[in-house]
């Protein structure tokens, strides 16, 4: 992609987050496996039951020890650099024409809701899938549309696959043989880590603005 071509994609960004009718399955393709945003009856049945309109997962064990690098080309401890801090992570691509942009800006909109504090105490973190293509400015300039404090992390193919796999999320799947424009198939859900250690809460493709805002001031005060 010529650099006049990747500044106009990135303005593209925007426009491309109002796009959220389809979503990536887990572990597909994008065009393989379309499907509907989760029905808004489903996520308050889960606020009713556990207190979130995600999916909460109690005794999850310890948010991942891993070390990747940042968009400063520094060594960023997943565990340790974000102890004490609700986290939502998300592992994702800059290319990507539907998922990830959607998410980003959604997490965006209900952050600028929270309090100066709460949004010192939250971090959003962004682990490409696609190191290839997303350099560190990449991800610098395509984070910055949504969120200046948003987090991008990069590691090779094999070290980001196995953090996946050890989070029960598929590895993901990288068709370069269609050339520079290549999809990447992962997953589509966000996991948010409270606080502390122990539970987890996951966020699929389709989670509304709304569901954010209700479960935001939550995950900061398990």
């Amino acid at each position: 992609m010529k650099p006049n071509q990747e500044r106009s994609s990135i303005r593209e960004t925007g426009r491309i987050a109002s796009l959220a009718a389809v979503a990536v399955c887990l572990g597909l393709m994008p065009a393989a496996c379309r499907v509907e945003a989760p029905e808004r009856a489903e996520a308050e049945e889960r606020a009713r039951d556990t207190g979130y309109r995600g999916i909460y997962l109690a005794d999850a064990g310890p948010r991942p020890d891993f070390v990747l690098t940042d968009m400063r080309g520094e060594a960023f401890d997943f565990r340790a650099q974000t102890e004490g801090q609700l986290v939502l992570l998300f592992f994702g691509y800059t290319f990507c024409p539907d998922v990830c942009p959607v998410h980003m800006a959604s997490l965006a909109a209900a952050r600028r809701g929270l309090s100066v504090d709460e949004q010192r105490r939250m971090r959003v973190i962004f682990v490409t899938a696609d190191p290839r293509r997303d350099t560190p400015e990449r991800l610098r300039e395509w984070l910055g549309n949504f969120d200046e404090d948003f987090v991008g992390l990069r590691g090779s193919e094999a070290e980001v696959d196995n953090i996946m796999l050890t989070l029960g999320l598929p590895a993901a799947i990288r068709d370069t043989s269609a050339g520079p424009d290549y999809t990447v198939g992962h997953a589509s859900q966000v996991i948010a880590f409270p606080p502390g250690d122990g539970q987890r809460v996951i966020y699929p493709f389709g989670t509304r603005q709304a569901d954010w805002k209700h479960d935001l001031p939550r995950l900061l005060n398990p």
